[in-house]
């Protein structure tokens, strides 16, 4: 029986000193003569002086902005508060620059494929392929980018792009109808739009080229449509006559680094729009910045979850929730995500547990409803798997 108050863990002072938190208290009082005696302490410095703990974040983490920012805080006004005025900068960028030969920068896998990975040098090189290519296009910054694909390597490597070029982002999962699709993307009025011609869903094959050619129709602004044949690989047959495919992307020469140049945008450039639930009307359109989500993002991950460079970590999600940003933004720290496209309680209610345990992962994700089914379930992990990395579950 547990009670409150009851303290189910405890870690060593070796682990506590391991920890990347640990690491920047000492880094901070190294570097700018502060000492904390415990996390409260650093948290009301952080929230008594933004200005102070922002520098610091951005310098611990070393972001790198083409120009410099003339301040921390430029107007404070609430809301408008405008952050790290005259930086400009690339997210892609802060994430590409971790490219490292050899390395693996991605897992995944899905209903009909086995745990597989991606290294960081075809990561990189396919993100530099496809936006060199979304250029000839004339997409510019500012421009709209939508997909309608599933968790997968090709989603990721689509995101980066758009990113590394100044477009905006935006992504829903292709098990969203055509209606809910365009609730969101009408409002955006995207340039691009990648798609996939389906996918599957408990052991069910669910096509989805109707939907993509209806979506592409009521969509006047989209220009180029970039298909990925990904529920039957080897059917190539566009949804719409004009459209680009993947592979033949893929297919041209590769680009080395030095020879790619990433947009760099102003801090608060916009990187993505995300979409809430649409309970109340239509999904409300909300806009986060290159510069926010990459200090954020540098922040979270590493202090708050502890994520170390090469920590694999799991979020169940699709490319419609917010969740899926997340989750690749931890390759900021060189994490290495684990994508999973498919339903968690197939063919196995145990099976995100059985992939989590295969792959190392030390970050186990999920939305409260699943944690819930699986408790219901009977599901009790530990009992059938070993989880030698696994660290927390969120």
């Amino acid at each position: 029986m547990v009670n409150v108050g009851d303290i189910l863990w405890e870690p060593s002072q070796q682990w506590v000193e391991d920890s990347n938190l640990y690491k920047y208290r000492q880094w901070l009082k190294a570097t700018r003569n502060l000492e904390f005696s415990s996390f409260q302490e650093l948290r009301r410095w952080s929230l008594d002086h933004l200005d102070d703990f922002w520098q610091s974040i951005w310098d611990y983490f070393k972001i790198e902005s083409s120009t410099p920012p003339t301040a921390v805080l430029g107007k404070r006004s609430m809301p408008g508060a405008e952050w790290f005025p005259g930086a400009h900068l690339n997210y892609a960028q802060h994430i590409l620059r971790h490219e490292k030969p050899g390395a693996t920068a991605l897992l995944y896998s899905s209903e009909i494929a086995p745990l597989q990975s991606l290294e960081w040098s075809e990561l990189a090189n396919s993100v530099r392929k496809l936006a060199t290519h979304l250029r000839a296009l004339g997409v510019k910054p500012g421009d709209r980018v939508a997909a309608y694909m599933a968790n997968t390597p090709q989603a990721v490597i689509a995101v980066l792009a758009t990113a590394s070029i100044g477009a905006i982002w935006s992504s829903c999962s292709p098990d969203f109808g055509t209606p809910s699709v365009l609730d969101r993307l009408s409002q955006i009025q995207p340039k691009v739009l990648f798609c996939v011609d389906g996918y599957q869903y408990k052991g069910k094959p669910f096509n989805r080229k109707d939907e993509v050619t209806n979506i592409i129709n009521a969509l006047p602004s989209v220009e180029t449509v970039i298909f990925q044949p990904y529920l039957n690989p080897d059917d190539h047959t566009p949804p719409t006559p004009s459209a680009l495919l993947w592979d033949d992307l893929m297919a041209s020469p590769d680009i080395a680094a030095a020879d790619f140049q990433f947009e760099q945008v102003p801090f608060d450039h916009p990187l993505w729009i995300l979409f809430s639930s649409g309970t109340t009307g239509l999904p409300k359109a909300i806009v986060h910045g290159h510069g926010g989500i990459l200090i954020e993002q540098h922040k979270l991950a590493a202090l708050h979850y502890d994520l170390k460079p090469g920590d694999r970590m799991f979020f169940f999600t699709t490319t419609g929730w917010m969740m899926w940003n997340f989750v690749v933004s931890s390759m900021l720290v060189q994490a290495c995500p684990i994508l999973y496209d498919g339903n968690p309680t197939w063919p196995e209610p145990d099976v995100l547990w059985k992939m989590t345990d295969e792959a190392g992962a030390k970050l186990f994700g999920a939305s409260p409803t699943l944690q819930q089914m699986q408790e219901n379930a009977g599901i009790v992990p530990k009992e059938k798997f070993r989880f030698e990395k696994l660290g927390a579950i969120m």
